[in-house]
């Protein structure tokens, strides 16, 4: 299983505070809307359309993606995260959406070219594999379809910024969140991705001011990044 233990337990401990907007996920309820306003831009509208959240956690996006009419799975190999995810769905009403724990590379042999837009975000670097779950997101992905990734960039500033910054100093997130050995360099998530068959079509940065304590889009990958893909062929 392409999973850390270690990684699925952090998280499932913390599951409860997932919708906690002032919690320790205060961080991806505050980037949720940039980012699915870029998923939009680059894929289109997702009204009607299948959409796939990888690693979704408790829901935030998956959520997000359901609301503005996709019909959305989301899939976690944590247990405890998933049952929040569940519950939030049911409280909300939210419309079109189902949680599975299965692993992406289990799903991809069950339903290949099933969506029209795969979305995994802040977990690659939480993964021994990054490079599976890329090709997995890969074959999930109908002929045309939209693949997004998210993930930290492995530099010395992405140290102080992610880590000494984030953790320690502001504390927007638990000390230990991330490994730093784990980031990925653009480079090597664009090589995942001509790998795996997906062309990569733009690159966004996401920064954050300490100031104003808000976060933005930027064409600075210097730390968190994001890449979207398209994979070839008509359709989606």
């Amino acid at each position: 299983m392409n999973a850390d233990p270690r990684e699925l337990a952090k998280f499932g401990d913390l599951a409860h505070r997932w919708w906690d907007p002032d919690s320790e996920f205060r961080p991806l309820h505050q980037i949720n809307p940039l980012r699915l306003e870029w998923i939009v831009r680059i894929a289109g509208s997702l009204h009607g359309r299948r959409a796939l959240d990888v690693g979704c956690g408790g829901g935030i996006l998956a959520d997000a993606m359901a609301r503005q009419g996709a019909d959305v799975l989301g899939i976690d190999l944590a247990s405890k995260a998933l049952k929040v995810a569940q519950l939030h769905a049911l409280e909300a009403s939210t419309p079109s959406i189902e949680y599975r724990e299965i692993a992406v590379e289990a799903l991809a042999a069950q339903q290949p070219e099933s969506f029209d837009v795969v979305t995994c975000m802040e977990m690659l670097e939480h993964v021994p594999d990054p490079a599976s779950i890329v090709r997995a997101c890969a074959v999930l992905a109908k002929p045309g379809g939209s693949v997004f990734f998210s993930t930290l960039n492995r530099n010395p500033k992405s140290f102080m910024f992610a880590i000494v910054g984030a953790e320690y100093l502001l504390r927007l997130l638990p000390r230990g969140t991330h490994e730093y050995a784990r980031f990925i360099r653009p480079s090597e998530l664009a090589r995942a991705c001509r790998e795996a068959g997906l062309d990569v079509q733009a690159t966004r940065g996401l920064k954050y001011n300490p100031i104003t304590g808000r976060y933005s889009m930027s064409d600075n990958t210097s730390v968190n990044y994001l890449f979207a893909c398209r994979k070839p062929g008509s359709g989606a």
